[in-house]
């Protein structure tokens, strides 16, 4: 286990918080900890630490790692405050005119960084970072690891950037510069990867959990991936656009499990309801949606 440093959260204070971590702002506002639930082990940590010093020295706008940390229970790392940086979220929340002009910019965000050449002796494959989750992962029954491993192995490569966790909470501004955040899962493949988190958390999260994470509400956020996705791509009509969102299902049921069974550490016993909801992306289906 890499060299955790201990800090008294005495001298911070509670942040913001997150799916999987809770983020401390040390008092005098120097620099922020991020630290991961108790659920999930040292490796997400290391691995996005590690993960986002890489970014950072590659020139893509992101706060600068410090150093890895620990409360003594939970595990995580320091970075750079960016002073006076709002997410693009918190913008939209409390300027609702907001959304068209900052989902187009993130857009466009968005289109740079997957068109950016990855270093691949750096960063990993999307697909081998969600395989081993798949492969290993309690939460999932056999008869769907098989149909996810499937599909993991039917999606092609291209070795350009990705976010990973590609939502417009995780970018942020102080105005003059935008930054991307929470690393842990940068790597390169296709686009559709980053794509298909927009379109889960935008037509399938809990409006309680979108407005605990994004403080938003399903409408704004419906809107938002409405905007974002045919800006991205141009489309010209609402088949060329129903048709893309069939094409990212597989993507959505890997990325679906691969955050499940992360946030649980691979443990516990399979959700028959999300295996349904999994199952239906596998066959093409989006429950609720015509597609």
């Amino acid at each position: 286990m890499n060299q955790y440093q201990q800090i008294d959260l005495e001298n911070y204070f509670q942040s913001g918080e997150g799916g999987q971590a809770l983020t401390y702002t040390r008092k005098d506002g120097s620099s922020m900890a991020k630290l991961f639930l108790k659920s999930i082990g040292t490796e997400t940590a290391e691995r996005e630490f590690h993960i986002s010093e890489a970014v950072y020295k590659a020139g893509i706008p992101s706060p600068r790692p410090i150093r890895l940390v620990t409360d003594g229970e939970r595990f995580g790392g320091e970075y750079e405050v960016i002073v006076g940086k709002r997410s693009y979220t918190r913008i939209i929340s409390e300027e609702p005119e907001q959304l068209e002009p900052l989902t187009l910019k993130f857009a466009q965000l968005g289109k740079q960084l997957h068109s950016t050449p990855a270093d691949t002796t750096v960063f990993p494959d999307m697909k081998e970072v969600i395989r081993p989750w798949i492969e290993k992962s309690e939460c999932i029954s056999e008869p769907l690891r098989a149909r996810l491993l499937d599909a993991l192995d039917s999606i092609p490569s291209s070795k350009t950037c990705l976010h990973g966790d590609f939502h417009i909470g995780n970018i942020i501004t102080d105005g003059k510069k935008d930054y991307w955040i929470d690393l842990g899962d940068f790597a390169w493949g296709v686009p559709e990867w980053d794509l298909s988190m927009n379109f889960y958390l935008s037509h399938y999260m809990s409006p309680e959990y979108m407005d605990n994470l994004f403080h938003l509400d399903p409408v704004t956020f419906r809107r938002h991936w409405d905007l974002l996705v045919v800006d991205y791509f141009g489309f010209q009509s609402q088949e060329e656009k129903r048709a893309y969102e069939k094409s990212l299902l597989k993507y959505t049921a890997l990325k679906l499990y691969f955050n499940f069974s992360k946030r649980y550490n691979g443990k516990g016993q399979p959700s028959e309801k999300l295996e349904g909801l999994a199952g239906a992306f596998l066959s093409g289906i989006a429950p609720g949606m015509d597609l």
